[in-house]
């Protein structure tokens, strides 16, 4: 994996083959960043990067300029990889050990952009329990996005606050709006 803007734009990152992740490629990654940078000015705003495994998202989204970051996965080892990697590269984020479901009952903080990558086994059930709370807590500022990743299998297009999804190969981004 690599970072793929930015000012870290090229480093590539080599995550330990023990970690229980499905890190984003390259190509979707690229993909979702060409539309966050035409809607977002990546330095005045905040993210939280929720099942974040490797820290993918959150490198790409630090490279970028995004001053504040937080990265949840329920992992220990994903997250001190995520922290000594964020250290090692000077990036701001805040990386914790959590279950994503008890994070966001307890987080009052707003995000302008909020990334999840669930397991793509994840039920429907599931995926809409990510979006639920998200939006009646209230976790997105106003013009935020909440980006769900999904297998093309998935369709979350049911969903209330869903505004369109984009493919790329065998991912699929669901983009979820007020």
């Amino acid at each position: 994996m690599r970072i793929i803007s930015g000012s870290h734009k090229g480093r590539r990152i080599q995550a330990p083959k023990k970690l229980p992740v499905r890190p984003t490629t390259d190509m979707a990654k690229e993909g979702l960043f060409n539309i966050l940078a035409n809607r977002f000015d990546f330095k005045t705003i905040n993210a939280l990067d929720l099942f974040s495994g490797t820290g993918n998202i959150s490198y790409e989204l630090a490279s970028r300029g995004v001053p504040q970051i937080v990265s949840i996965d329920k992992t220990p080892a994903c997250v001190a990889f995520i922290s000594k990697t964020a250290e090692d590269f000077g990036f701001d984020i805040f990386a914790r050990t959590a279950d994503y479901q008890k994070y966001l009952e307890r987080e009052t903080r707003q995000f302008n952009v909020i990334f999840a990558d669930p397991p793509y086994d994840f039920s429907e059930k599931q995926f809409q329990n990510i979006s639920d709370l998200i939006f009646e807590g209230k976790l997105l500022k106003e013009n935020g996005v909440l980006i769900i990743e999904h297998s093309k299998h998935t369709d979350l297009s049911a969903h209330s606050s869903f505004t369109n999804k984009r493919g790329y190969g065998h991912s699929v981004f669901s983009f979820f709006e007020y």
